[in-house]
């Protein structure tokens, strides 16, 4: 093939055009490519000096590469063993598969989020045109055109308020329509929740606005799930009883009513599935607003002197937008943002303002499409990986474990996380596509490959970034962040620790899987962190080598554990497990799978430092 085909493919996976983020630091304004090419070299010079030397040329990865090109083969073949035909409990699954449209095989599409995406994939590709177009339409009609914002020419403040304007209106009025379209007659009560909080925020005391704001929302995450979304049937009744009605019947006519509103509710009938992300956006326009009361006697950027068109990313965070922003329209334009209300990324309120009023810099079209072909080959790595393994099918058969072999019962599992990763990346990737396309610049979610992780700390950072962001902004850093320097600091982080992910387990479900799962990430950051304090990577600089064989044993047992957390919280659960962690020490085989196993990791996560000790040469330092 051509060179420029394979220099458009390595651009194509570069950082850059993962997000713009990943490569330029935070307290940095992106001016666009060329100035950020020019910037980045003072960044490569001291990142770069921090790498060590390249390894990939020595004996040592020589070795390596013949443990890769036998390891990934055999991770593929055991789990396709048992998705074949021939295989003797197919016929228990067989049912929950579909037609294929790879020749000779079916598809297992029998997991629900994933169905939902691929049967909708082709209206929400249609979203992405029809959008954009709406909003041109609606600056036509209203007569004010939008002055695009090009490179070396500073928008006027008269323009940048023109354009946040229109676009914040635009987005009020879709986010309505977007809403009744989406959930029918329920619209009306995530109205009635956003009306709640934003009054909590603006019309109490200003001491009562954060703990007012965690109370509420908690409760409403938690009684949205408890409720059922509050069917308008149940209210009837409800109503029923307290006019004195009989609560078993009610008053037919009412009742009847709130069955026939229950039946509009809309392309996504259970509104409360989704709105969880929405409760985070509720926490951010009140906590941004609250923060902002603070600095309303000077504003940030003129304090210091900041081009307000081209602001960095931390001072589009942290600095308030004007006291005029922090409005219902703004409000309900923010937490109802069609391309980031079904499924993110998260972005807080202040990021959002500051976006509507100045285009960012980082959203470039050849970027954009680099970012599209992206997405589309995680849609067809996905359907290829379904056609030949049917993990999800055959964990829904209720299957005997027992009659699978350590190799195979293992690698399903490990499959099947790959699968969770891959569905998840699916919508995130989609919608901040719709976001950049509609000219909004949120945070990328997947840093890096489910595969290219072996350190729990670093995997939580790169995992749903924009939550782990969020987490940080208004939980974490508020409760004092962690610091183990004495026995009272460490228990007071522990209990951050403990406090941050019991929240996430009850903001993704309120299950006992879930509570699980967040308590046993906490747990598996513990010795991680022991480890760094025990073996300071300054007090190895003279014998690197020998540093990093020890840190990959502890990448090894961290990767392990991260496995069983993830299949505890979103795969086979505490019983799977136990009949996983059983089947491979039930026997010698299993134990010497186990070893195999491990020395496979091990390889692996060398490869993975190697990646990392790549990067820091070209600049970039994800700490993940």
């Amino acid at each position: 093939m051509a060179p420029g085909f394979w220099s458009f493919l390595g651009s194509v996976y570069d950082m850059d055009t993962l997000d713009t983020r990943f490569t330029t630091p935070s307290t940095v304004a992106y001016r666009g490519k060329a100035a950020a090419a020019a910037d980045k070299k003072d960044d490569q010079r001291s990142t770069a000096a921090q790498a060590q030397p390249s390894k990939w040329g020595t004996l040592e990865f020589y070795l390596y590469y013949l443990v890769v090109i036998v390891a990934i083969p055999a991770m593929l073949w055991y789990p396709y063993t048992v998705s074949r035909p021939s295989d003797p409990r197919y016929h228990k699954y067989e049912h929950l598969l579909d037609d294929g449209w790879i020749p000779g095989r079916k598809i297992d599409i029998s997991d629900s989020q994933y169905h939902t995406t691929r049967v909708n994939l082709k209206y929400m590709a249609a979203l992405i045109l029809v959008h954009p177009l709406l909003r041109k339409l609606y600056n036509r009609i209203c007569g004010t055109q939008e002055t695009p914002q090009r490179p070396g020419v500073q928008p006027s403040p008269e323009s940048a308020e023109v354009r946040m304007r229109d676009r914040v209106r635009f987005d009020f009025g879709f986010a309505l329509v977007f809403l009744v379209i989406l959930h029918g007659f329920s619209a009306a009560k995530v109205l009635l929740i956003l009306t709640l909080n934003y009054k909590i925020a603006t019309q109490l005391p200003k001491r009562m606005v954060p703990p007012a704001t965690w109370v509420f929302n908690i409760v409403i995450l938690l009684s949205n799930e408890l409720c059922n979304g509050y069917k308008y049937r149940n209210i009837a009744l409800l109503l029923s009883n307290t006019l004195g009605g009989d609560v078993a019947s009610g008053s037919p006519a009412l009742v009847q009513l709130g069955e026939w509103m229950d039946s509009h509710g809309g392309l996504i009938s259970r509104w409360e599935i989704l709105f969880n992300l929405t409760i985070l956006r509720l926490i951010s326009y009140n906590l941004d607003y609250y923060w902002s009361l603070d600095r309303r006697s000077s504003s940030p950027v003129e304090k210091k002197q900041l081009d307000p068109a081209s602001l960095s990313e931390r001072d589009r965070i942290y600095n308030p937008a004007p006291a005029g922003d922090y409005n219902f329209v703004s409000y309900v334009a923010y937490t109802i943002y069609a391309p980031l209300y079904l499924a993110g990324p998260i972005m807080t309120f202040n990021d959002y303002i500051s976006q509507q009023r100045y285009r960012s810099a980082t959203i470039e079209t050849p970027r954009t499409v680099r970012y599209a072909i992206r997405f589309v080959v995680v849609v067809l790595t996905l359907e290829v990986l379904l056609h030949f393994n049917y993990v999800s099918a055959i964990s829904k058969s209720n299957p005997d474990w027992r009659s699978y072999t350590p190799p195979q019962l293992s690698l399903l599992s490990l499959f099947n996380l790959f699968v969770v990763w891959l569905k998840l990346l699916l919508p995130w990737r989609f919608f901040r596509l719709w976001s950049l396309v509609d000219g909004i610049d949120p945070p990328e979610n997947m840093v890096r490959c489910i595969s290219n992780n072996y350190s729990t700390l670093s995997f939580w950072r790169g995992w749903h970034r924009s939550y782990y962001r969020w987490l940080l902004r208004y939980i974490y850093i508020p409760l004092g962040g962690s610091s183990f320097s004495t026995v009272r600091d460490a228990v007071r982080s522990i209990v951050t620790y403990l406090v941050v992910f019991t929240f996430v387990a009850l903001w993704h479900d309120i299950k006992l899987n879930m509570v699980i799962w967040s308590w046993l990430i906490v747990a598996f950051f513990l010795p991680e962190i022991a480890a760094g304090l025990l073996f300071p990577k300054r007090n190895w600089t003279l014998q690197p080598t020998t540093y990093r064989m020890l840190c990959c044993v502890g990448g090894v047992a961290n990767m392990f554990m991260m496995i069983a957390a993830n299949l505890v919280g979103f795969a086979v659960g505490p019983d799977g497990l136990k009949s996983i962690i059983e089947g491979i020490f039930k026997d010698a085989s299993g134990l010497t799978f186990l070893a195999l196993s491990s020395a496979a990791t091990f390889v692996g996560i060398q490869v993975m430092f190697e990646i990392r000790e790549s990067e820091k040469k070209r600049g970039i330092n994800l700490k993940c």
